[in-house]
């Protein structure tokens, strides 16, 4: 399988659903990854584990992200989502989050390299799509194994690894090591995408410098910005960048892709689910602060649209429906 930009979309966990991975993909990307899904929860076929693995066609190829430490339920689940349209299978190795580390999952996997071995054994052996790896670069600075387990990995058939610069226990403190990258692009053949605070072009390019990764996976910098990837992958290319959305065409963005949440997740449940995004389009513009703080008490998904209209013609009144500043 051939990923043709080398821009991917991050699983991120209560962020990338169906409604916000087919509005970058809209963009452009050249890769969107599902949220993280429990395998044991895969196999059970509960409600929440199909909605992380619904996905659009316009996604296509279509990246599932598994999470288990039990080797014969991942590969059941692999199975499963296969069957059910993945065109590739990704493997968490790097959520360092307390429950799912607990678990014995995520980045928990980085100090049992026995059982992280025979997850991804088991997983490759189920199907026949490919399957990627995500990891960090260890547990802590005292255990920089991430070259480790990617040879391992790339010996038992896992196609492209996925590296966040921050150890297990840095969580989302500190800033991403770039360069640490390039030790796991040297151990390794398969392609290496280098991941953490990439929030703009600029980023983009001076995380591939440093890592002399084979692609960028951009996370929290496309929280209220879906247009991001498509920034980037112009910019990699040589092209023309996007322009950002105005004023008006960002009101209506927002506003089709809240109305996509509630039919996603159903209107009492995406009202809470959006409001972080709506927090996220309408940072920074004058008077955000006091509007998140009005939305976010509102439970009608009518009041938020009008809450919406009335704030943008606000901003568009004071501010002539300027541009939004472009990332560098």
């Amino acid at each position: 399988m051939t990923v043709e930009a080398p821009v991917i979309l991050a699983p991120m966990t209560g962020v990338t659903d169906r409604p916000f991975r087919t509005l970058v993909k809209r963009f452009g990307a050249g890769l969107t990854v599902t949220e993280m899904i429990a395998s044991e929860a895969m196999v059970r076929e509960t409600r929440q584990s199909l909605a992380k693995a619904d996905w659009d066609p316009s996604e296509n190829p279509v990246s599932m992200q598994l999470a288990g430490c039990e080797p014969r339920v991942m590969a059941e689940a692999a199975k499963l989502n296969e069957a059910r349209g993945a065109a590739i299978i990704d493997i968490n190795m790097g959520c360092p989050v307390k429950k799912v580390v607990n678990g014995h999952a995520g980045s928990h996997l980085m100090r049992d390299l026995g059982l992280a071995a025979a997850l991804i054994r088991a997983t490759v052996r189920a199907v026949s799509v490919p399957v990627t790896l995500k990891m960090r670069m260890g547990w802590c600075h005292d255990s920089l194994n991430a070259p480790e387990l990617a040879r391992i990995a790339e010996d038992l058939g896992i196609r492209m690894i996925t590296v966040h610069g921050r150890t297990r226990n840095q969580m989302y403190s500190g800033t991403a090591d770039w360069a640490f990258v390039a030790r796991v692009k040297a151990a390794v053949s398969i392609p290496v995408i280098v991941n953490g605070d990439i929030g703009s072009a600029a980023d983009a390019r001076a995380a591939l410098a440093a890592s002399g990764a084979d692609g960028v996976m951009i996370g929290r910098g496309a929280y209220g910005r879906p247009w991001l990837l498509a920034e980037v992958m112009a910019d990699l290319a040589g092209a023309p960048r996007p322009h950002a959305p105005d004023l008006a065409g960002l009101l209506a963005l927002v506003l089709g892709h809240y109305e996509e949440m509630l039919r996603h997740h159903g209107r009492q449940a995406g009202v809470g689910i959006a409001r972080k995004h709506l927090g996220w389009y309408t940072r920074g513009l004058p008077g955000s602060a006091e509007f998140r703080n009005r939305v976010n008490q509102l439970a009608d998904p009518a009041d938020v649209v009008a809450a919406l209209k009335r704030f943008f013609a606000e901003v568009l009144d004071r501010d002539g429906g300027r541009a939004l500043p472009q990332a560098a």
